[in-house]
């Protein structure tokens, strides 16, 4: 269990790191976050993420896509173009 809290809170904090403007991919965050195959479980950690300091947003797909947001996809899509990532 102490393993899956220390993958999700590595995870929080790249995400938290990603600059304004900026995005990173749900691989590159897992990559960074010591487990390059687990950008599924970034997803579903960040679903599930509610502090607004985690700028989850600035997580997109490698395809380019935006992707998902637990707080809607218009939502995500206007953050981003605020800050000029999109």
């Amino acid at each position: 269990m102490e393993h899956k809290i220390n993958f999700k809170n590595k995870v929080l904090e790249v995400v938290r790191q990603i600059p304004k403007g900026s995005v990173l991919t749900y691989k590159e965050v897992a990559k960074k976050a010591g487990k390059s195959k687990a950008y599924r479980a970034v997803g579903n950690i960040l679903n599930k993420n509610h502090d607004s300091k985690i700028p989850c947003h600035r997580v997109i797909r490698s395809d380019g896509s935006t992707g998902g947001y637990s707080r809607g996809l218009k939502n995500k899509i206007n953050l981003l173009k605020k800050e000029g990532a999109i």
